[in-house]
């Protein structure tokens, strides 16, 4: 037994270089409230086919719940986790295992054992064969005594990462249901600024047809008509680049779906008319138990502290028991001779450090460091949880204004479009008035659905930052 190395346990702490851990302050203690309310009602904790009320979109999500290639390669992960745990389980057992062997041994004679052998006879008027074969069957066991619960905090490690693969997989399927939803919210608006291009184009022809009609009485030249035939086709240009950014929103749902390119389907109702859902942010402390992230960061920092101990256990001697049984013979005829060959062991051996342990210092070092690793992550995953609830909290705020000072806008623009072809008519207005009545218009159009389509990505962003979309 090498009892000297528990001698040199001390001594060891003191050579190592141990990163220190960081220590609590105010400024990181996780406010009460988000902008001063306090109540409890949390958004997040509603179900993602409650949350989206879109048949159409829930079944997307579902979908890519299934097929989504990252989603299973996480799945695998999650397995490989699993195994893992079955490993450090399988090293603080006992190792039994069959052992079998044959083969010949030939000493030399002017030995202990070879002066032995030739003076020896293996039964009377019998020599010992030489040279002397050796065969054996036994069952071999080999077992370390888990004194300072080495392999079991192993396990229990891996047990955590398993846990924090599955809060993984949780995060990855909140990110895949929002990026599906904010996709498909796009692929609406585009729709939609698809059919009011093509409504403009309409309204466009018909002012065309009335400026043609004003140059045949004169009452315009030439370049009116061509300014209003210009406008026309910038108007048609646009569609071709709509309709690709709807190809290309159309395959991004495919690929987070899991299925090669083919057309969306999606509900035809009006974009417009859709409400955002009302939210319900809670308080920020729900967000350690909502956010599979900050769970994730919890687990990983477990994981880590139980590495430390196991890195700690290594300076420690460790205690092995090994046992062998048995039959062994220099001839397969003898081997059911028993108890003749019949054979045993039982060693057992503790051993531990004493010169040479930098690879120890270094790997508990390293397990000391990660720890570190750890909590600043965790930190810094529950910092990030907070700024995005309370960026997207004020995110819809702001949109909400947005949006009703952009409806007023287009209402205005709409009546001025109307009052310029009056006026247009009567000769009281300028072609140029009409024209760039008629584009500030449509422009203020797109940017109403492009204001409505912000407006529901914040909630599928907040819903997200909250920790909702995987339950």
């Amino acid at each position: 037994m090498n009892w000297a190395g528990i001698a040199l346990i001390g001594l060891t702490y003191q050579a190592c270089n141990i990163p220190t851990l960081p220590q609590k302050t105010e400024n990181k203690v996780v406010p009460v409230s988000f902008n001063g309310s306090q109540d409890s009602t949390n958004t997040g904790k509603v179900s993602w086919k409650t949350y989206f009320t879109d048949p159409y979109l829930n079944a997307l999500i579902d979908t890519a719940f299934k097929n989504n290639q990252e989603l299973n390669i996480t799945m695998q992960e999650i397995a490989i986790s699993q195994n893992e745990i079955g490993a450090r389980k399988g090293e603080y057992l006992p190792f039994v295992g069959l052992r079998g062997g044959a083969g010949v041994e030939k000493a030399a004679r002017y030995t202990n054992i070879g002066a032995s052998e030739a003076t020896t006879d293996i039964k009377p008027g019998r020599e010992t064969p030489d040279p002397l074969p050796d065969v054996n069957i036994q069952a071999v066991a080999r077992w370390e005594v888990d004194i300072w619960h080495k392999l079991r905090n192993a396990k229990k490690a891996a047990a955590t990462r398993y846990l924090s693969s599955i809060e993984g997989k949780n995060f990855m399927m909140t990110n895949i249901a929002a990026e599906i939803a904010n996709s498909y919210y796009e692929l609406l608006a585009l729709d939609t600024q698809l059919a009011i291009i093509r409504q403009n184009i309409d309204i466009q022809n018909n002012a065309l047809k009335i400026v043609r009609m004003e140059k045949e009485a004169t009452r315009v030249t030439e370049l009116a008509v061509r300014r209003f035939e210009a406008q026309v086709l910038k108007t048609q240009n646009l569609q071709y680049g709509i309709q690709q950014r709807i190809i290309e929103t159309e395959n991004r749902i495919n690929f987070l779906v899991g299925r090669y390119p083919q057309p969306v389907q999606r509900s035809n109702s009006g974009f417009e008319n859709l409400v955002p859902n009302v939210i319900q942010a809670g308080i920020p402390s729900q967000l350690l138990s909502n956010r599979p992230d900050i769970k994730q960061a919890e687990l990983d920092l477990q994981a880590a502290k139980i590495d430390v101990n196991v890195a700690r256990a290594n300076f420690y001697p460790s205690l092995g028991l090994s046992a062998s049984l048995g039959f062994q013979a220099f001839s397969p005829i003898y081997l059911a001779r028993v108890p003749e060959s019949i054979m045993g062991s039982l060693i057992g051996d503790l051993a531990g450090p004493i010169i040479n342990r930098y690879a120890i210092r270094a790997g508990y070092a390293n397990a000391t460091a990660r720890q570190v690793q750890a909590i600043y992550n965790y930190e810094r995953t529950v910092l990030n949880a907070y700024i995005e609830v309370v960026n997207q909290l004020s995110n819809i705020d702001n949109l909400g204004k947005s949006y009703d000072l952009k409806t007023k806008e287009v209402e205005a623009l709409n009546q001025s479009t109307a009052i310029s072809n009056r006026l247009f008519a009567s000769a009281r207005a300028d072609y140029m008035e009409v024209l760039l009545t008629q584009r500030d218009a449509l422009e203020s159009k797109f940017e109403l659905i492009e204001t409505k389509m912000r407006q529901l990505n914040a909630t599928v962003n907040i819903y997200r930052a909250l920790g909702g979309g995987w339950n």
